[in-house]
Formats: C-alpha cells, structure tokens, sequence
C-alpha cells in the first residue's frame, strides 16, 4: 500500500491529465443517450408471457393500445360527434398507427329490409343532425352491449377514441404525436389519454424532467452536508467533483455501448452523487487526521492506511449491485445493477487516485511551515466537536457501562422488523408509479370508472376458426371471462358471429352447422376488425378483453381464474392461452419477489466471503455484517408497516443497503483492530475506534442519506419510496456500526480476554 501511495504521489499530473481527458471523452459520449421507460422491457426475450404477448401483437395488428377519452356533458350532439370523427381521422395519419376506432366508425349488425346489413354505427360523412336522430342513436347504443360502457360511458358523458400501434412503433414517439396532434385541434371538450403507450411516454418525460430538477439538487444537498461537517473547500470540492466525474463517466459508458435509460437506471446519477462521495470523504478525513511536518508524508501515510478500507468498502457496495447481475431475472434490474456497479468502481479508482493527486499538487505548491506535533496533538484533544461531545461520546459511555441495553434495544427492533415483513405487499402496475394527481393517473382512473379499466387481455383459440366446435368454445371462454367481476367488455369473431345469428332471429349463439358460419362470415369479409381477430389462414382467433383493477391481488386472482378454465376446456383441436397486462405484471411480480430473495442471498454470501478474507477471519466477516442484517430486517418491517409495496425499484433496497451499509461496519472493525493492537485494551479500542471514525461515519450516512432523500422530490412515486428507504437504511446501518457492533466486540473480545487468564 505504500508502494501505491507513493506512485501516486509520483504520477500525479498523468493521473490529473487521463481523468480530464476520460473525462472529456465520455461527456461527448453522453449527449446520445437515449431513454425507454417501457417496463415490459425488464421480462427477458425468452420469457414465455413475453413471447406470446409479443406474439399476439405481431399477429394481430398491435397488442400496444392508447386512448383518448373525450368527456363533455353529452356526447350524443352533432357537434361532440364531429369532434370524435376529427380526433379518429387525425389519429389515423399518425406513422404508427396500426388502427383507430371509435364511436364514428365501429361496427355495426342490425338487421334491415334486406337482412343482415353489417357497415359503420354513424355514417361519418353524414351524421347525425336532429334531435331525434341523436336521441335514436343514444338509445340504440346503450340497447348494445358491445358499445354501452365499452366504447361510450354508461352514463353518456364520455367516449373513447382508441388507436393500436404497429408491432415494430416506437410508443413513446406515437404516443407523444397524438397528444400533441389530438390537442393541436383545441377542441372544448376535455381530453384525457390513457393506456401504455400514453403512460410510457409521459414516463419517459417525467424522467428527463426527474434528471433535469434532481441532479442539482442533490449537488446542493450533499455541498451543504459536507460544508457542514468539512468546513472547507477541499472537504467540499473534491467529493463532488469525484462524484460528478463518475456520473460522467458512467453515463457515457452506457450510451457508448448502445444501452439506454430505463425506469432504474435513471437514477444512477443521483446514487453515484450520493455514494460515490463516501470514498472519497473517508480519504480525506484519513488525510486530516495524519499528522507530519511533510505534506508528502502525509499523503502518503494517509493513502497507506485508508486504501485498503476503502477498497473494500467499495468492494462490498458494489457487490450488492453485482449481485442483480447474477440474481435478478429481469433485464432492467441487471443492466441497473452492471452499470451502477460500474460507476462505485470508477468512484473508488478516483478517491484512490485523482483526490490524492490533486490535494499532492496544490499542497505541495505551498510552503508548509513546521508543525509542533505535540501542540497539535494537544490542541487536537482539546478542540472538541459538536458530534463528538453530543453524540459520539455518550455513545462510548453507553457502551463501555452497559453493553447490554444496546443488545436489548436491536432485539426488539429486529422482532418488530420480522413481524412487519410479514405485511408486505407486492406491486408492479405502472399506474401506481404516477402521483394520484397526475393527469396520466386521472385518465386512468377515468378508465376504470367509466370503460372497464385499460389493461389489455387477450385469449388466443387455436383452431379452425369457422369450425361450430371451435367458436362455440371461443363463445364459452368469452361468457366464462365476463364472470370475472374485473371483466365488463369483451370482444371476438365468435361475438360476431353470434351477434349475426341473433339478429337473423336464431338467437345470440353459434350455429351448430359450418355452412351457416360460412355465409356469415362472407358478410364479414373485407371490415378492417377482422384483421384484429383472427389470422389470415383462419388457424388462429383472439378474444380482446380490458381489464378493470390495478391491483396485484386481482391480477393472480383472475390468471388462476382463467388457468381452470384453459386446463379444462384445451385440446388438440382448439388450444386455449391467455396473456396480456395482468400476467405481465404477475409475471414482473413473482420475479421481483425471486429477485429480492436471489440477489439478498447472493449479496450477503459475497460479502461475508470477501470481508472475511480481506480480515483473515470468517468470524469478522459475520461480526461486520450483523448491524446490516439487522438493518434490513427493520428496513422491511418499515415497508410492511408503512404500506410501501415491493416493486421494480424497491426490491433494489435490500441489496443497496447491504452493499453500501456494510462500508461503515469494515471501517469500525479495521479502526477497532489497529486500536485494539496499539491499546491492548477492548474498552479502551472502542473509544479510540468510535470517537476517531464514528465523525466519518456520520458524515458519510449524512451526505448518502441527504444524496438518497432527494428523489423525495421525484414525480414518480416509486422514486419517493426508493429515496425514503435507503436513507433511512443508511442511517439505520451507520448506527448499527457505531452501537450494535461495537457491543458484539466488547462482548467477544471480553470474553476472550478473561479466557486467557
């Protein structure tokens, strides 16, 4: 280690030029950087929900469905109606846009003079004009029950306008082209725009909008905490300024490698701002607190000393984010796990590297007068600080008197923590990320009111599609999913058949002979629904289904439901599959909970391994982890008791807080090894230990925690939570070090020491 410290004494103006170069580098790099906030894209390409789901777009015309919902007093004037027909023509120029239906151009089957006439509900290019007019078509809509409540709200305040994209479409464009088209026409009614496509473009916004406001904040944030503990600009500068490099320098690696950001990986400025500081603090506390006449020898002293502990407390950090590299399944999770992994290893090269180089060349530029070490060291003892009278020392006392109420206190935190675990929910609905008055979260809500919600569900029948076998289990599956209380629409070339049949005066059912369905369905030949439900080679049929609730409950529920009904009713003439958002987001919701088990596991086993090598001792290694293991199990206790649900981002706090919480632990243990060698005394090495890296610690939490709390001002809710509990596992974790640990080596080493005698 003094080897190290002296070649980077040495090369210090080489290390300064290659990180502003690097630096340089990656900042270009940056300016590419693309966002995809799609969190269907977290399921791997070979996930089979993914794949049929895909499938079903692909197939179908496009499984991504966007509406704009239309509210005004009553939609059933000439007026409001031909503002329905100038949002769908505008919406159908759109490049995109698979198709577009709406209450001016759906199907209709009513029966006429001439039998079945099968055409568009209101001639577009003539509608409706008198009051009688409008009045027979308000009641003729809501006499059918595949438009009342599907197309137009029950209570004949609302319509919808939907539009499909093509398979290969890039949501967010197609979405942000027909708001911006859709409000362009200034129309008095108001507008809402619901489903995926909407929601993942105005993700995507509040993301950049996230980046834009949060970042600086959390530079201000952790400034005032480090001016505030440092009380100078060394203290303060070069923390940021090794922070915000290696924010630079991570973001430019994942543009440079084609990567983009996603709903996690947005945050990784903010967690680098926030822990990529903590190396570097140590360092130059290390720094302060030597003592030698020669700056050179001060560097030097301090890098031989802090090196090996701030290695390996970046070591287990990014181990934790590791950790999603190998025990998440999705692909979100693993890319947000390289890439921060990524940035905490660049953070310790600098703090290593770049800080000493710097601090060498401009304190080496100064003549430095000779120092009294005596008179320092008294002064030192005699200056005492706020945290050290207020805080730290009592917490000496505490210890040193009475170990066990330490004990006593992390016990019942640790069963209050175990039984809160237990009421955690799980929750991976994107509506849920939106604040409750966001306009995306309104549009939504307006959906479930008034249209049967906007989660797509499709079932795939695959069969002989004019085979009376065959639609008549269509027919079935269709009845069998409107029981469902979170079912009120569904649709399906069965339905129509059916409806057909009914109106020739033969009931609404499948007619028993192929001939029949034949002569049908040539009356359906050529409409543009056709294409959206069944196949060209007529093999393969979907029933299209909205689904009502966001909640995760409902979604197992209903994919139990539907489970029964496929395993009894498929066979090798017809094959039942059903897919669509509720097992997306099932499927999300069993991986996040596989994820938070797998990567805690696999995190907690790598830094045991590696804290009890780089200790020589598998006992210290366990010693260092237990005030982080307690940490966690209060941290989910938290969550259980709060309500703060388990999802795609808070899954990550288990292993963040292990990675990044056991930093504090290495550095008490290595401090307790080196004082407890000089001192020979337990009592005496945790007062040493305590009071010279307990203002360190402290630090560190502050500027992490202050670096964290700042997602509090995020616009997605997930953010909030995230931010909300690593702080306070950051502050849970920083106490555990400086008391529950502290307490176990009083204990162990006590015991040994009476052994000896």
């Amino acid at each position: 280690m003094r080897r190290f410290a002296e070649s980077i004494i040495k090369l210090k103006w080489l290390i300064i030029i290659v990180v502003v170069g690097l630096t340089a580098f990656f900042a270009y790099q940056a300016r590419t950087l693309k966002i995809d906030a799609d969190i269907l894209g977290s399921l791997p390409d070979t996930d089979s929900v993914s794949i049929l789901y895909k499938k079903m777009g692909t197939q179908f015309g496009g499984n991504d469905i966007g509406m704009v919902i239309l509210e005004s007093d009553n939609i059933f004037t000439k007026k409001v109606l031909s503002h329905i027909h100038q949002i769908t023509d505008s919406i159908k120029l759109i490049d995109g846009v698979s198709t577009v239906t709406s209450l001016t151009n759906i199907i209709d089957i009513k029966n006429s003079e001439w039998g079945i006439e099968i055409g568009n509900l209101v001639d577009e290019y003539n509608l409706p004009d008198t009051k009688q007019k409008l009045d027979s078509l308000r009641s003729y809509v809501f006499s059918k029950e595949m438009y009342k409540g599907s197309i137009v709200s029950e209570d004949g305040t609302a319509t919808l306008i939907m539009f499909t994209l093509l398979p290969d479409a890039h949501k967010e464009m197609v979405a942000r082209d027909v708001k911006q088209k859709v409000q362009s026409i200034d129309l008095p009614e108001k507008l809402y725009f619901a489903g995926m496509p909407n929601m993942v473009n105005d993700l995507t916004d509040i993301i950049i909008g996230d980046m834009i406001w949060l970042i600086p904040i959390a530079f201000i944030v952790i400034i005032l905490v480090l001016l505030l503990s440092f009380r100078s600009v060394k203290g303060v500068v070069l923390p940021l300024v090794v922070a915000g490099i290696a924010v630079i320098w991570t973001v430019g690696i994942i543009s440079w490698l084609g990567y983009e950001f996603n709903l996690i990986s947005s945050i990784i400025p903010v967690i680098l701002l926030a822990i990529g500081s903590a190396y570097s603090i140590h360092v130059i506390n290390r720094i302060n607190q030597s003592i030698e006449n020669d700056p050179k020898q001060v560097l030097i002293k301090a890098i031989t000393y802090i090196a090996l502990p701030v290695f390996l407390a970046a070591l287990t950090t990014a181990v934790g984010f590791v950790s999603f590299i190998f025990g998440s399944y999705l692909t979100m999770i693993r890319e947000f796990g390289m890439f921060t992994a990524i940035g905490v290893s660049i953070s310790l090269l600098l703090s290593l590297t770049f800080v000493p180089a710097i601090i060498a060349v401009f304190s080496f530029n100064k003549k430095t007068p000779k120092i009294n070490n005596e008179r320092i060291n008294k002064a030192s003892h005699e200056k005492k600080s706020i945290l050290t009278k207020y805080l730290l020392k009592p917490i000496v006392n505490l210890l040193i008197k009475h170990p066990k109420y330490t004990f006593a206190f992390w016990l019942v935190v640790i069963v209050l923590g175990i039984w809160g675990a237990f009421l955690i929910k799980t929750n991976s609905n994107i509506t849920e990320y939106f604040k409750k008055d966001n306009p995306t979260r309104v549009s939504e809500n307006i959906m479930q009111k008034k249209f049967g919600g906007s989660m797509p569900v499709f079932v795939s029948i695959k069969g002989d599609m004019q085979s009376p076998e065959v639609l008549k289990v269509m027919y079935e599956t269709e009845v069998y999913m409107k029981k469902f209380k979170d079912i009120t629409f569904a649709q399906s070339i069965a339905d129509l058949v059916a409806e057909m049949n009914d109106v020739m005066g033969e009931g609404k059912k499948i007619p028993d002979e192929r001939a029949k369905i034949e002569q049908l369905w040539f009356l359906l030949d050529g409409q543009d629904i056709m294409s959206q439900l069944v196949n060209e080679d007529l093999d393969e049929g979907i029933i299209q289904s909205k689904f009502a609730s966001i909640n995760s409950s409902a979604t197992e529920e209903f994919e139990e439901y539907m489970n029964i009904f496929t395993k009894e009713n498929s066979t090798e003439n017809c094959k039942i599959e059903v897919t669509g958002l509720p097992h997306i987001y099932n499927r999300l919701n069993s991986n996040i909970i596989r994820s938070q088990a797998t990567s805690l596991l696999l995190a907690v086993c790598l830094v045991l391994l590696i804290v009890g090598f780089m200790f020589k001792s598998f006992k210290k290694g366990l010693y260092a982890t237990i005030p982080i293991i307690a940490t966690i199990i209060f941290l989910f206790g938290f969550m259980g008791f709060t309500g703060i649900p388990l999802d795609i981002v808070t899954v990550l706090v288990g292993s963040i807080a292990l990675g990044i919480g056991i930093d504090y632990s290495i550095h008490v243990i290595t401090h307790f090894n080196y004082a407890l060698k000089e001192k020979g005394d337990v009592n005496q090495a945790i007062e040493d230990t305590i009071l010279g890296s307990g203002n360190a610690v402290i630090i560190n939490v502050l500027s992490v925690s202050a670096g964290f709390l700042v997602l509090l001002f995020s616009q997605i809710v997930i953010l909030q939570n995230f931010g909300l509990l690593v702080s306070i596992s950051m502050i849970s974790s920083g106490f555990g070090a400086l008391t529950l640990l502290p307490a176990v080596l009083i204990f162990v080493n006590r015991k040994k020491k009476i052994t000896s005698k």
